[in-house]
């Protein structure tokens, strides 16, 4: 049996009204959305429901809703190269150890050889890293990155990614099941 507390930490993926995943909401959110209207269930094949029940009503709330009212975008820029900016995109992880202590931002290539204070050339690197590095670029002290530097993508579209990502796994798994 499914305690309450399993239940409400369910989520629900949610999708605009083109059908682009933007989402992930509680259970809760999900239900008062699909009840005043606001959205529609979505079934993509064998879609999986969520049963909640109150003492008066039971709920199937789908996986997957669509928004059926209009979803006001927000506008996104993308954001300055800074400490917090970067450390959040690398996951306040080094990109040459995996360390998450004492980190400091290195120039991949560094600016007295030309490199930019760009998304592409700023990333995460521990002080022990760093000072190893030095003012070289990572090949000529014999290091690698761990993830190439990129300019981080809207919010939206990384999660649609995802989205579709998980789900293509899934539709594979249960394909190699069958």
């Amino acid at each position: 049996m499914t305690s309450v507390t399993d239940v409400f930490q369910q989520s629900v993926a949610v999708f605009s009204r083109n059908y682009l995943p933007i989402n992930q909401i509680n259970i809760k959110r999900a239900i008062i959305l699909l009840v005043t209207g606001k959205a529609e269930p979505l079934d993509f094949g064998e879609c999986k429901t969520i049963t909640v029940r109150s003492p008066t009503m039971v709920f199937f709330v789908p996986q997957q809703i669509r928004l059926t009212v209009n979803h006001k975008e927000i506008t996104w820029k993308i954001p300055a190269v800074n400490r917090r900016e970067v450390l959040r995109r690398d996951k306040h992880a080094c990109q040459y150890c995996g360390s998450t202590k004492y980190l400091t931002l290195d120039h991949v290539i560094p600016t007295s050889k030309g490199g930019q204070h760009t998304w592409d050339n700023v990333v995460t690197a521990c002080e022990k890293c760093n000072n190893r590095k030095g003012d070289r670029t990572p090949q000529q002290a014999g290091m690698t990155l761990r993830n190439k530097p990129k300019t981080p993508v809207h919010p939206i579209v990384a999660f649609a990614d995802q989205f579709w990502r998980s789900h293509n796994n899934k539709l594979q798994e249960e394909e190699i099941e069958n």
